[in-house]
């Protein structure tokens, strides 16, 4: 059985604030499992965001577990585009509530 390796290629962001490595469009689209022409689509959804656009978008490793999850819910649940991004804003919204719900539950000892 034949065994394929995939090499991550990180890029160090140029000046600014940012942190850590970013990826290309191309590099999170394989790194993904899906075709650049649906990276790109995904992107004009305002799916995934770059964190830098210029000279070509840049995203955040995180990005490829955010496309993983876009996936599981058009595949798994045949929830379309639009819908996937509503989806997505209201499980942010219940992460941020239930971090908010931790830090002011009383500790308990």
């Amino acid at each position: 059985m034949a065994t394929t390796r995939f090499s991550l290629i990180l890029r160090q962001p140029g000046a600014g604030p940012l942190r850590g490595s970013l990826l290309s469009l191309d590099e999170v689209t394989r790194l993904a499992g899906i075709h650049p022409g649906l990276g790109e689509r995904l992107m004009a959804l305002g799916l995934i965001d770059p964190v830098e656009t210029t000279p070509e978008p840049l995203f955040e490793v995180a990005t490829i577990l955010r496309i993983r999850r876009i996936l599981r819910l058009h595949q798994d649940l045949g929830v379309n585009w639009v819908g996937i991004g509503v989806v997505l804003d209201l499980l942010t919204k219940i992460e941020e509530l239930e971090r908010e719900i931790e830090r002011l539950r009383p500790s308990r000892r």
